[in-house]
């Protein structure tokens, strides 16, 4: 059985949806059991997988028993078994915490946002173990499509906000496949490994430049990289709560896994550091996502808004600490994957506790909530004080190799941007607390509840406990970071990197 979890990760989420959509019709109130069902499985696969990796090493698992370059292969090593173990538990807790919010938010559209919601995550678990290029177009473009409904099964703008996602997407998953296209013209073959070696000998060649430069744009559109990052403030900052729980922790980082994937896996960083010779544009793009996301972010009067901004800021760091060419900065970048899904799930999930009950996410829909939602204030300061960085939360940690790594390349200038907009972050969430403690239920200021007890509010056991989960992992993962290093990233870092 254990010899079948490569296809389980994938098989088990897909069929479930299927099962998903056709009880949508019969017997709605099948459709989460089954989707709990299908997650569980990916899940309890997932990570199964990254034990047997660990234990083992790496695992190549062929589909119908197909041998490559013809057959679709899955490969498995530290990298993407850790995120597809990630991506499986954060949907399935996510998914428990979500589902009253679905009752009640969307009762005759139950069918569809579980069918939906299972899809998205298989299509994210596949491009993760995925070992080909196509086969990853493919799944990139389930998981966007199921995203662009999901998103637009909400209210208000969130079906305009859909809609810009969508153009935006589709040019992005325009050039990813335009790049697979030129690498197949010039190798023959999309399966990854094959493509490594094939390309090894046309390093300097025009033809394989340009295929690597419009990958690498369709990856950036597709993970909201600045300046390319215009679909994402609506999409999440719209997206019902459910959908923004799910897509605004795992979408953006999957997609940078995928460029990190393409990156030591594909064209190898011996090319892209010393041929290429982009790194230095691209960390100052880096730079100017976390400067140009954080001064946005503190534009914003809206919590799920300024949230979304963030995800910007945070998309730079990752990117800038992959392209800074050393193993100090690629361990910050892929530590940063894991903590930041985490860290973003808390905070998103957070919101969507203050949504339930309050109808909105407006700082004028804070007031008063650490007296009325004080469970749910804690998480999200928690996850406040993770964004920020500081220990022992596991976003200390990350950042603490991020910057590391970029003193140790002398780039003062993403060390700079990187402290700068963690100073704004602890600006953005002081603003938020200030609100939620001092300014009271009845709009006044500083001088608290007028009389009488608060009674509390808070949001169902069901969204509270994931919260509180999704809180303490926090702690747990900057308290694990040694053996997370050690064990799963510095394993996999290519000995190319100085």
């Amino acid at each position: 059985m254990s010899e079948q979890f490569p296809a389980l990760v994938v098989i088990g989420p897909l069929l479930a949806a299927l099962m998903v959509s056709v009880a949508g019709w019969l017997r709605p109130r099948l459709c989460l059991p089954l989707a709990l069902l299908g997650l569980g499985i990916a899940a309890a696969a997932s990570t199964g997988l990254l034990a047997q990796v660990l234990a083992h090493g790496p695992i190549s698992y062929r589909l119908g028993g197909w041998p490559p370059p013809w057959g679709i292969v899955y490969h498995l090593d530290n990298l993407n078994a850790v995120v597809a173990a990630l991506v499986s538990w954060v949907a399935l807790v996510n998914l428990v915490a979500a589902h009253r919010a679905v009752l009640t938010d969307y009762p005759d559209k139950i069918g569809p946002f579980y069918t939906l919601y299972v899809l998205a995550v298989t299509g994210m678990l596949g491009m993760v173990v995925t070992g080909d290029a196509f086969n990853l177009y493919v799944l990139l473009e389930i998981t966007s499509l199921t995203g662009y409904a999901l998103i637009g099964l909400g209210g208000g703008r969130a079906p305009l906000a859909s809609l810009n996602y969508l153009f935006l997407g589709t040019i992005g998953a325009s050039f990813y496949l335009l790049g697979v296209g030129y690498l197949y013209i010039v190798t023959g073959s999309l399966n990854m490994a094959d493509l490594a070696r094939l390309l090894a000998p046309l390093h300097g060649s025009l033809a394989l430049t340009a295929a690597f430069a419009i990958t690498l744009v369709g990856l950036w559109m597709k993970m909201a990289f600045f300046p390319l990052h215009a679909w994402l403030p609506n999409a999440y900052g719209f997206a019902p709560s459910p959908a923004a729980s799910l897509l605004a922790p795992l979408m953006t980082k999957v997609m940078v896994y995928v460029m990190i994937r393409v990156m030591i896996s594909v064209f190898t960083v011996e090319f892209i550091l010393r041929e290429v010779l982009l790194s230095q544009f691209v960390v100052w793009l880096a730079v100017a996502a976390m400067v140009g996301g954080a001064l946005m972010a503190l534009g914003q009067r809206d919590l799920k808004r300024m949230l979304a901004y963030i995800v910007v800021a945070e998309v730079g760091y990752m990117v800038g600490g992959a392209w800074l060419g050393n193993r100090l900065a690629m361990t910050g970048a892929i530590l940063h994957i894991i903590n930041d899904a985490v860290m973003t799930f808390c905070v998103f999930l957070a919101a969507g506790c203050i949504f339930q009950k309050r109808r909105g996410t407006a700082f004028e829909d804070l007031q008063g909530l650490f007296k009325k939602m004080p469970w749910t204030m804690a998480a999200l300061a928690a996850g406040a004080l993770a964004v920020i960085g500081v220990p022992p939360t596991c976003g200390f940690f990350s950042k603490w190799y991020l910057i590391r790594g970029g003193l140790e390349a002398g780039h003062w200038g993403f060390v700079a941007g990187l402290i700068f907009s963690s100073l704004v972050n602890v600006v953005l969430f002081f603003r938020v607390f200030e609100i939620a403690f001092f300014e009271p239920l009845d709009h006044g200021h500083g001088h608290g509840e007028t009389g009488g007890a608060v009674a509390l509010t808070e949001a169902p056991l069901s969204m509270l406990l994931p919260l509180m989960a999704a809180a303490l992992g926090l702690l747990a993962l900057g308290l694990a970071t040694g053996p997370l290093v050690e064990r799963v990233i510095l394993p996999i870092i290519p000995a190319g990197l100085g």
